[in-house]
């Protein structure tokens, strides 16, 4: 739970600390700098780990999984987020990112050939409900958004993210090595895309520090923290609960760091997601002990 509560903790954070670092740095740049720190964070955690020789195992034993998992996550994932990030409020663009779960489950249907249950319809008509509520900024009937082009930015990096762990489900090497085999991957897509856009300089201090902080605790030791509270927990549920804290917690340190009027429709729309994500996981729980009482 210590491990779980971090890294709850450190991922509300960091909503906030890319619109700082946006402040100071083009979306791309922000990818670049943070992709570098977290692939040297990464290394050193094996290095530690003593795990470092699995990196050309696991590369000579499946290279095009890598590629495909590389390209998804980071280059298209957080080119796609920060961009979205860049375009709209920061309450807006993190609660349109927790729908991630929600298509996930969709697209589990034709590609790992998983049956839709009728809970996972009715989350994805609540979820995404509450995408049209935070969009329209509670004006559901106009269905005017002030950036459709942020919105969509918003709801495609969730469709990469979900692409990314189906692709993932293939992998049965050390997670760690993998997803830094993913960040090397993508590293040179990433600095191919600055070279080209011609950002391919030092932005300001503020921004570097962001993108360090971005880099560590989005991209790289967090998900070593989430790791390792799922692999020593006893019982996961707790866990999995837990993480729906996040994204309320995240909208206050976008409104006490930020200064963001936090909207009475974004907060509407992300209970309608959470809402969404809860009936997801309890939906079948409740039909099978419904079942078991008949």
């Amino acid at each position: 739970m210590q491990f779980g509560i971090g890294a709850v903790l450190l991922w509300s954070t960091v909503a906030t600390a890319f619109k700082l670092s946006l402040a100071h740095m083009s979306p791309v740049q922000l990818l670049l700098f943070a992709s570098l720190s977290s692939a040297v964070g990464l290394t050193l955690i094996l290095l530690l780990q003593g795990k470092l020789h699995l990196l050309a195992r696991q590369w000579r034993a499946n290279p095009s999984q890598f590629v495909k998992s590389g390209l998804l996550n980071p280059f298209f994932y957080y080119l796609a987020l920060f961009a979205a990030y860049d375009l709209l409020p920061a309450q807006q663009a993190q609660a349109l990112n927790y729908t991630w779960a929600i298509l996930l489950s969709l697209l589990a249907v034709p590609m790992l050939g998983q049956k839709l249950r009728s809970w996972d319809v009715i989350a994805a008509v609540a979820a995404y409900i509450g995408v049209v509520v935070i969009a329209t900024g509670g004006n559901i009937a106009s269905l005017q958004f002030d950036s459709p082009l942020g919105v969509g930015l918003a709801l495609l990096s969730t469709l990469f993210w979900s692409l990314y762990w189906i692709v993932n489900t293939q992998d049965k090497g050390d997670p760690v090595a993998s997803l830094l085999l993913s960040f090397l991957v993508a590293l040179p897509c990433i600095i191919a895309v600055c070279a080209w856009r011609g950002e391919l300089y030092l932005p300001a201090w503020q921004g570097l520090v962001g993108a360090v902080y971005v880099g560590l605790f989005e991209m790289g030791i967090t998900f070593v923290l989430w790791l390792t509270a799922m692999r020593s927990a006893e019982r996961t549920a707790p866990l999995t609960n837990l993480a729906f804290l996040g994204p309320f917690l995240s909208l206050f340190f976008i409104a006490q760091i930020l200064g963001e009027e936090i909207a009475s429709a974004t907060i509407a729309g992300l209970c309608l997601i959470v809402t969404a994500l809860l009936l997801q996981q309890l939906g079948p729980k409740l039909s099978a002990l419904r079942q078991r009482a008949q």
